[in-house]
């Protein structure tokens, strides 16, 4: 297993080096005839000795494994002709039908591969441009019936090895420790594979098969003898695991339930878990009849990977206790916001390095060092950014509890569970061996193979979308009887998924109608999600972990956010289906570049695009009208509102907002105590993004950029000082005056969630963003603006965040002891 991994590691490494890789081949199924200027036959022409190189790599690698292959069926095989002399005498191990199901078809799969070995070893020891060896891999694949049969009987195999196992000492033994061979150049002579490792190599071997064939065609010229012949194989090979896909999942089953049942996978993931006190990751498993938590256990390099169970619940025992009924938490303490974006801004930061050294052809042990920090950040930010507790009980004894990033994951993991209690579950207490056999089964049977990090994905998966996505939640339909009723949305950002939106609650009805508009900041995000709720006002029904009243989710979609589909002028308009409920939405996105244009107003008349000094002047005010009143507001009654400025307010509302303060309107201040308090902290940011200018300036803005990576304290201090000086009078006072209340706001983040940190995030990019001339310089790509630009105007904000107040007076008085010319 390992020498196979290790082969065929080595063999993708090779591949991935090579520059012909690039260029795509042909659609299979439709021979590209010579002189027709395909890619890929461009590529052959221009690299054919670098091709045939590359078939003779591709075909040694494969050798290679096909060797090991064959070791592992000759050791499968060596029991089964003692098993069979002993099975007509008085004393058998196994009877005859048991040891032909377990052994069913092996000897068939054994003799093909032998013999296609022995044909294909010569062929690839004598290597010269003219071998040909597409007719050994046509004959393999029109053997693959001999697969189908094997396939089919899998399932049982498996069980009859496992009932043999527990009911015979002997043939646990001989299935537990199978030696195979090791390669002839290797120094190991012997491995030990259980029998239920090996009766998996078959099902294993077709896929791998298939790769190779479309790797081997990737560098054969069309017009070499083998390629319509690998194209056949190709074909028949492609066809087999569709046909098996459907039929069967080996990968899914498990062993059998206490009551005789198979049981089978459900759903597994990685979840935090509290754990004495602190947050672990544990890679938790949903079978048909119990719940298994378990990590990876630490092993040395190279040895196969394996699951330590931590605990198992049988789901007869589950329990969810309520909100109400749970025991209170005070070890859960959230991370730090500050931590949590120091992370963020790290990986950003090496996102970049890493792009960088891949745009320069750089050293690929560079490039690993990068992406090795990139995943302990990205682990550390996975770990600690879940706050939403899940608790489950066992009636029997303990309670767990369970950290999620989202309530969508919540509902998952809970609905499944419940979906499989209606059946008639039974309890039951899993001896050693079984449970053993059990974790054993998971690292085969797990669907979520790697940590869900960015530094996990492949390079040619999509970054995702950077920029703002427009959404108008419309209306839903469908619920059988009238209830207070809201929607959430959420986007994925940095790995886990985050609360951007929430609709008003539209109360006592089976139709709700919102038409609301929400803008929603994307940073590298693939999914948008759409929770519906009923509002509880139910006081009693508090969560005592994290003291807030919980709500009853009615349905929940997800959707993914195609650039094609959504990168477009036009609104596009959709139905999501969740539970019988149907929500209808449209959205449009907007992307970053897109997004940082400033464009100055034509009309001089209203507030919005119109410039700061001209406001104030025609005001007669020190800070414009607009600013102060939306402050107010805020402090008034939207200090405590868990996620101000945070949460989008509703677009529509905004804009009402947005013509009465240009038309200078009388009813201003009746209109601001009506609305929504988000909408009005959301004019407050639209006001600041409109500036025709930032309001921290376009020619200041190379100096806070440079000012803010100063190491020393003292020359950073004297730097930023000295710029807010330069400023021109009317936006300092506003920037002072705009900093006060920030921090105000901050002073409340135990009740709203609203951290400096937080709130940086927030106004950095709208403050120092620079107009649509300067940003030029600064365009690369999306990623880089986010990493780079949008990180530097966090910071310059936090600084001025985080310093004692800053008076105006004061900071006119002092003498100047940075005297570069800005």
């Amino acid at each position: 297993m390992e020498e196979e991994e290790e082969a065929i590691g080595f063999l993708d490494k090779v591949l991935e080096d090579e520059d012909v890789f690039l260029l795509e081949e042909c659609e299979l199924g439709t021979p590209t005839s010579p002189g027709s200027g395909s890619p890929f036959l461009v590529a052959v022409k221009v690299e054919a000795g670098k091709g045939l190189e590359m078939r003779k790599l591709v075909l040694s690698g494969f050798l290679a494994s096909e060797e090991i292959y064959i070791n592992q069926l000759e050791a499968l095989l060596l029991p089964m002709k003692p098993l069979k002399a002993t099975a007509t005498t008085s004393q058998p191990v196994l009877t005859i039908q048991q040891i032909e199901t377990i052994f069913y078809k092996i000897q068939d799969i054994y003799e093909i591969h032998k013999e296609f070995y022995d044909n294909l070893c010569p062929k690839v020891q004598q290597w010269d441009s003219q071998v040909t060896m597409g007719h050994l891999f046509q004959k393999l694949a029109s053997q693959l019936g001999v697969y189908k049969a094997f396939v089919d009987n899998y399932k049982v195999a498996l069980e009859t090895a496992e009932k043999c196992s527990q009911s015979n000492n002997q043939f646990q033994k001989i299935s537990e420790e199978l030696k195979v061979k090791g390669p002839k150049d290797s120094k190991d002579s012997h491995t030990s594979v259980t029998m239920e490792a090996l009766l998996y190599k078959p099902i294993d071997r077709v896929t791998r098969s298939t790769l190779v064939l479309h790797d081997l065609l990737k560098h054969t010229p069309v017009d070499h003898p083998d390629y319509p012949l690998l194209q056949d194989a190709l074909r028949i090979s492609q066809n087999f695991l569709s046909s098996i896909n459907e039929d069967i999942d080996p990968r899914r089953t498990a062993v059998t339930t206490p009551k005789g049942e198979t049981r089978q996978l459900v759903k597994d993931g990685f979840l935090v878990e509290m754990s004495e006190s602190s947050r672990k990751l544990r890679h938790v498993f949903l079978f048909t009849d119990v719940l298994l938590c378990a990590k990876l256990k630490k092993t040395s390099a190279g040895k196969h990977q394996q699951y330590d169970c931590k605990w198992y619940i049988p789901l007869a025992d589950l329990v969810f206790p309520s909100p109400e009924e749970s025991e209170a938490s005070p070890h859960v303490h959230p991370f730090p916001d500050h931590e949590l974006e120091d992370m963020k801004m790290k990986i950003s930061a090496l996102k970049s390095e890493i792009q960088k050294e891949k745009a320069n052809k750089g050293q690929s042990r560079a490039i690993e060092r990068l992406k090795k920090k990139m995943f302990e950040n990205e682990f550390l930010l996975l770990l600690n950014s879940p706050t939403i507790p899940f608790r489950i009980h066992n009636r029997n004894g303990k309670s767990y509890l369970f950290l999620l990033s989202s309530d969508y994951e919540r509902s998952e993991w809970r609905e499944a569970i419940q979906k499989l209690q209606k059946k008639d579950l039974q309890a039951f207490v899993l001896s050693s061996v079984e449970l053993q056999v059990l974790t054993g089964s998971c690292f085969k049977l797990r669907t979520v193979h790697n940590i869900p990090v960015t530094s996990n994905k492949d390079d040619d998966e999509s970054p995702g979308l950077y920029g703002f996505l427009h959404v108008i939640v419309h209306s839903a339909k469908g619920f059988k009887q009238s209830a207070n009723l809201y929607c959430t949305l959420e986007v994925d950002s940095f790995g886990y998924f985050v609360s951007k939106a929430k609709t008003r609650v539209f109360r006592d009805t089976t139709e709700p109608k919102w038409d609301e508009e929400f803008e929603i900041e994307l940073e590298g995000s693939q999914s948008l999600r759409i929770l519906c709720y009923e509002k509880c006002y139910d006081k009693t029904k508090v969560n005592k972990d994290n003291n807030e009243i919980v709500d009853k989710i009615m349905g929940k979609g997800q959707i993914q956010l195609d650039p094609q589909t959504v990168e477009t002028k036009n609104w596009h308009t959709d139905v999501i289906e969740m539970n019988g409920i149907k929500v209808e939405f449209s959205m449009k996105f907007t992307s970053r570049d897109m997004s940082l244009k400033r464009t100055p107003s034509k009309k001089q008349t209203g507030v919005f695009g119109v410039k700061i000094s001209v406001v104030t002047k025609r005001e007669r005010s020190k800070v414009p009208y607009i600013v102060r009143q939306c402050v107010e507001e805020v402090e008034k009654r939207g200090i405590e509102e868990v996620g101000i400025y945070r949460i989008s307010g509703v677009a529509t509302d905004i804009q009402a907002l947005k013509a009465v303060f240009d038309a200078n309107n009388k009813d201003i201040l009746l209109m601001l105590s009506d609305m929504d308090i988000n909408a009005i902290a959301g004019t407050l940011k639209l006001y600041f993004r409109e500036l025709p200018e930032p309001l921290l300036t376009d020619r200041l803005y190379p100096a806070f950029m440079e000012g803010i990576a100063l190491s020393d304290p003292a020359a950073k201090e004297n730097c930023m000082m000295h710029l807010l000086r330069s400023l021109p009078d009317p936006n300092l006072i506003t920037f002072l005056f705009l900093l006060e209340h920030l921090k105000r706001v901050a002073e409340k983040e135990p009740i709203n969630k609203m951290s400096l940190h937080n709130l940086a995030t927030v106004f950095g990019p709208t403050l120092l963003r620079p107009s649509e001339v300067e940003s030029k310089a600064h365009l690369t790509s999306a990623a880089d603006i986010w990493s780079h630009d949008v990180m530097a105007q966090l910071q310059v904000l936090l600084y001025y965040l985080q310093h004692p107040p800053i008076s105006f007076a004061e900071l006119k008085r002092n003498t100047l002891y940075f005297s570069t010319d800005v």
